[in-house]
This record gives C-alpha cells, structure tokens and sequence, in this order.
C-alpha cells in the first residue's frame, strides 16, 4: 500500500510529470481537489475510485483531518492512493501535513513534485519572473494569511529584496497587501499583473500597477506578480487560435482523447460529450472470426475504419494469415493501425470515402478468384459493397464492430450549454446527439470531419458551419482553426497538417 501526494500542475494537462502520469496508471482511489483537471483523471484505471475533497477559498467540502483520515483509512484497505493536488504538493499546498499524518500512522507514502504555479502561470501569460539586468531574484508569497498579522508576513521586507513578488492564493486579501508593499517603499506605477486559471484555456490575464491592481475586477484563482517584469507581454499561449473556444467532443470515450489533445494544442478547451460506443457487433464476432479462416480465398480484404482494423488484425495470428491477400484501406487512421500490426496497406485512396476507394479500386482479372473481404460497423452505407459488385466483384461483408448510444450524464448536459462549437466525426455522432439532446442544443459552431458525416447532419435538418476536406482528426482541427481566423471563409476549408508529438509521455494514440 501506498500514497502517492502527486503535484497535478497548476492546470495544463501536459504539465504533469511522467512520474505523476504513473503514479496515476496504478491507482485503486484519486483523492482530488478543485485545481485539478479532469483530464488527469482519464489517467487513472476506469475502475479506479474518484472522490473528490474540492478545496478552495473560503469553503471545503472536505476538512484537512478528514482528508488525513481518508487517506490512511484507503492505504490501510490495501489500495493504492494518489493525493492530487494542485501545483506542487509542498508549496502553499498542505502536502506537508498529509505526509506528516502518513508518517504517523506508519503509512508508507511518495512525493511527486509539480510544477507550481509560482512558474508556470506567470510564463503562460507571458511573463518571465526573472529577467538579466532587471530582475535577478523573485519571492513567493502566500496571501492567504492575513497582512494585519504582522508576524505572519513581512510585505514591508518583501518590498525591499527587490526583484520579483509572486502573491498565491491572494486575490481577497490584496487590498491590504498592496498598502503594505506601498509603505514598504515599492512605487505605485510598479508593474503588477494578475493571472487567473493559468495555464488553463480560460486562463485570463489582467495587466496594471501596484497602486490599481487591487480596483480591478479579479477572481479567485489567480497568481499575481508584482514588479519590472509584469510590463513584459511575451504572449504565446492566450495567442492561440483557438483559445478560449470550448469545444465539444462527441467521439467514444476511449477514443476521445486524440481530438481533445489537438484541440488543447490549439488552446481550445475539449468538452467531453460522447454520444457512441463501440462494441462487439450483434453476432459478438463470429462472423469475423469465420473470416479468418478462409482469408485465403479471397483476393483483397477492404477495412473502411481504425476500429474494423484493429478488431480484425487482433485475430490474426500473425502476418500469415493474410499471405496472397491484398488490403485496402480508407484513410491514414485505418493504414496506421494496420502499420502496427506490421502490415502495409496495398491501397489507400486519395480521399477517405468509400466512392473515391471505388475509383481507385481495380477490375478483378481472369486470374482472380473474384472475392473481396469487407470488414466494417454493423450499420453502414452500401455505396462500397454495391459499387465492388458492380466492378465485377464478390463481396463478402462481415461486422467487425458496431455503435451504440450513450445516455449522456447531466454534467455532460451541463457542458453543451456553455460550449462554442461541436464536432462530428461519424453519422453515428450526429444521429445519437440528436436522439439524446435534439436539434435545438447546438452551439454557435457546428464542425464536421467530410462530406458524408455533413450530409447527415443535414439530412437531419442541422446547420453545418465547417466541412474538413481532408477527413482526419487533423483536417477537422485544421478547418475549424481557419474558420475562426477566417470567419467568411468557405465551409469546407482546410490547413497544413500539423504533426504533434505525444502528450503526457504516452504514444500518440490512432484517430
């Protein structure tokens, strides 16, 4: 048994450390707190148990001793237990009596630092807390205590180090600590900002001076800096093109994640609202694993999807299996998932639709045996398998995998009502969003990945604001930044690919 006390960051889901992301893999139970981000919590097993303590100004739901006594009581059930909580567990943070209450009761536990916002929240706004020839030092303060306590905090001396002042947790008390640093000789045109959710997409940054800081209309949480460098606006992050949009991903939820990680690239807040699953189809696969035993019959296998890919390849023995048989692929997520099974797809069309594979797609010779294999959802069109017949083909179609709707939480019902745009990526998201909210919910902006998951939402009477021309994961981020840069631009737009690397020090997951 142990504790792990895990620094979640003091927002940005890419900020924790690896350490944390494994602390995270292996734990029974999550002890978080407000400042944490549910997209860390996608870290933990599904069944790992979630109970959150939501600590913050002025209230908890959760006393510290309690907290304490939640921790021991879980570790000596056997479980493994990480302590979330925001920034680093050690700053301003209560990680030290947590540790101290383990300790004592014999509890064997972990530290995982994080990256404090002391840091990262002032760099996220641009905003260097030190700087050559202006400011070589910085303080951190917490302004939780309370300045007429004069033993507590010193802000007179703080005035006087020179350098930088970082103020956490001091948004309700700064009127009085700005007349203290006043009378402790710092000048009132002193440079002074306030950063509220840093690091986060709703991240909002107030720029002023020591003597006016505390009239502007701040909220809790926010890092505030004080002195020569808070004039300085290297922004990069509130400059994204797609910051502040929060945007709805209607994606299974295991596969979530590849869009949501794009759109936080891009500064976008990733609403989680799946309206599919997929599971086994009705036959639980028996048909699909008939299939594998006559692979040998036929000519070319058609896998029109990442998930008919992978739920067929995960019966292959092995590359054998497929000898003399040709594949055919529809789109880069179906070649990739191929590509890890260490095979090559023979044909992948230039556009992801079943109409531009069937141009591509070759008349069958006098050698052929005639036969194609199309694996694919249980509900599909039959534009694939009526135009390969037509090219003189037998086709043979089994079900790899089917979608089913998802009944949506009513945190999830909460999430529409504040979202700037929705994302389609399959006709299966559109038809289930309707079914479960209607087609009066939706948001300012409607995006979806091609024509065919379009054509769909307008056949079902929904507006369509943007159409990916190049039908990925990518080309769909593509397109919605181009239209939020370009508002009059066509719908159906696109921009460079972007390549991205992994995030939380994972491989970067299929679309």
């Amino acid at each position: 048994m142990t504790v792990f006390l895990v620094g979640a960051g003091p927002g940005d889901p890419g900020l924790l450390t690896l350490r944390g992301a494994e602390a995270l893999s292996m734990a029974d139970v999550v002890v978080f707190d407000r400042l944490s981000v549910g997209a860390l919590l996608e870290l933990a097993p599904l069944a790992a148990e979630q109970i959150s303590v939501a600590k913050s100004a002025g209230q908890a739901v959760m006393a510290q001793d309690d907290i304490n006594e939640l921790l021991i009581e879980k570790a000596r059930q056997g479980k493994t237990v990480v302590r979330l909580k925001g920034g680093d567990p050690f700053v301003f943070a209560r990680g030290g009596e947590e540790a101290a209450a383990l300790a004592a009761a014999g509890i064997h536990y972990e530290v995982v630092p994080g990256v404090t916002s002391a840091i990262a929240v002032p760099a996220y706004a641009g905003i260097p807390v030190t700087l050559r020839h202006s400011s070589t030092s910085f303080t951190v303060i917490t302004g939780h205590e309370d300045p007429d306590k004069s033993d507590e905090v010193n802000w007179e001396a703080a005035a006087q180090l020179g350098g930088t002042i970082i103020i956490l947790m001091g948004v309700g008390r700064l009127p009085k600590i700005v007349d203290r640093l006043l009378a402790g000789g710092l000048a009132p045109d002193t440079p002074a900002a306030a950063i509220r959710w840093g690091t986060r997409p709703e991240q909002h940054t107030v720029r002023s001076t020591l003597s006016a800081i505390a009239r502007e209309p701040l909220e809790s949480p926010s890092v505030i800096v004080v002195g020569q460098v808070a004039a300085m606006d290297l922004s990069w992050f509130e400059s994204r093109p797609l910051f502040g949009k929060k945007v709805i991903v209607t994606r299974p939820r295991h596969q979530s994640s590849v869009l949501a990680d794009r759109l936080r690239d891009e500064g976008a807040e990733a609403l989680m609202v799946p309206t599919i699953e997929i599971v086994d189809p009705s036959d639980q696969g028996a048909a699909l694993r008939a299939s594998i035993d006559h692979l040998s019959s036929y000519d070319w296998l058609v896998l029109t999807s990442a998930n008919g890919a992978s739920r067929f390849c995960e019966l292959l023995r092995d590359g054998r299996d497929l000898a003399g048989v040709k594949i055919a692929a529809i789109g880069p997520g179906t070649a990739e998932v191929l590509a890890d099974f260490n095979l090559i797809a023979d044909l992948v069309p230039e556009r992801f639709i079943a109409e531009s594979l069937l141009e591509a797609f070759p008349l069958p010779h006098e050698t052929d045996q005639c036969r194609v294999l199309l694996a694919r959802a249980e509900v599909a069109r039959d534009v694939l398998p009526d135009g390969l017949r037509d090219l003189g083909w037998r086709v043979d179609v089994v079900d790899a995998y089917r979608t089913i709707p998802v009944e949506p939480t009513d945190e999830e019902r909460a999430r529409i009502a504040e979202a700037d745009i929705v994302t389609f990526t399959s006709s299966s998201t559109v038809e289930n969003w309707i079914a479960a909210f209607g087609s009066d919910t939706l948001p300012k902006m409607v995006a979806c990945i091609g024509p065919i998951t379009a054509d769909t939402a307008h056949r079902a009477g929904l507006r369509v604001d943007v159409i990916a021309e190049v039908h990925t994961i990518d080309g769909l981020v593509d397109a919605l930044v181009e239209r939020v840069a370009r508002p009059d631009a066509p719908k159906s737009t696109v921009r460079r690919r972007t390549s991205r690397g992994p995030r939380f020090g994972r491989k970067p997951r299929r679309a």
